[in-house]
């Protein structure tokens, strides 16, 4: 397949220091897009933006909860680069695994504000630019299989990923009149640095657990598979899918696993 998918088009990626906005990042890069990687790791994000080695890669700093620096890395963006065709929205944390019976709001209120309120800002600026320059652009969000399911997370996250979800439908409600395209990612566990250090444990660990309540036989989830989605939504070849939440879990939110034991 041809390895210029995203020629000419301009990406932010959030989160993209680490995990799998690292991954979208050098997959955007190798497909043609320029890119600018928004994060707080700056040491990360900077030696990621140099090991690629390219004037199509720059890192910004930026906390999805200060609009002020949501608005300013949309505004080097297209001063940059002249253009924002792609926007995704990846930025996540985890939140507590704690009781709803001992759940902490001040920190529930800062896991909405990164999961739901940084998505809400970027889409704003994002969108407003590619309004007033009638770019048919595509937005994603990094959503969760706690988007549609309760169970698999912490109760904090769960309720951001499904606000989250929420927001991709409403958003995609009002920009496809712009033709504008709005949709989500959905992922099964995956041991990328956030999963690994809300749970403490390493990747070998969290990938067995993953694999304990998979469904689907023979594949380990990684962090480029689902870049590799996001790539799918951020290019031409979806050029009408929006409103979609693309579920990439192997088949584990559809199947009671109960049976299947039951036949092992």
């Amino acid at each position: 397949m041809s390895k210029e998918r995203l020629q000419g088009k301009v990406a932010i990626v959030t989160g993209g220091a680490t995990g799998i906005g690292e991954e979208a990042v050098r997959i955007f890069v190798e497909n043609g897009a320029s890119v600018v990687i928004a994060d707080i790791k700056d040491e990360l994000g900077h030696s990621l933006a140099s090991s690629l080695g390219s004037e199509k890669v720059s890192y910004r700093h930026c906390d999805v909860r200060n609009e002020n620096e949501v608005a300013e890395t949309v505004a080097f963006t297209v001063e940059k680069y002249r253009s924002l065709d792609i926007m995704f929205n990846n930025v996540g944390i985890a939140g507590s695994y704690t009781t709803i019976l001992d759940l902490d709001l001040t920190e529930y209120d800062n896991t909405m504000a990164v999961n739901i309120r940084g998505a809400v800002a970027f889409i704003k600026h994002a969108a407003r630019v590619m309004v007033e320059r009638k770019i048919r652009g595509s937005i994603i969000c990094t959503v969760s299989i706690a988007g549609s399911n309760a169970g698999a997370a912490g109760h904090e996250y769960t309720v951001s990923k499904h606000g989250l979800l929420g927001l991709v439908r409403s958003a995609c409600g009002e920009l496809g009149a712009y033709g504008i395209r709005v949709n989500s990612i959905s992922p099964y566990a995956i041991a990328t640095p956030l999963t690994c250090d809300a749970l403490e444990v390493g990747v070998a660990e969290v990938e067995a657990a993953a694999h304990g309540s998979a469904n689907l036989e023979g594949i380990t989830l990684k962090a480029n598979h689902i870049a590799e989605a996001a790539l799918f939504l951020a290019s031409d070849e979806s050029l009408y899918v929006s409103g979609h939440n693309l579920v990439v879990d192997g088949g584990f939110s559809v199947v009671n696993r109960w049976l299947p034991r039951i036949q092992k």
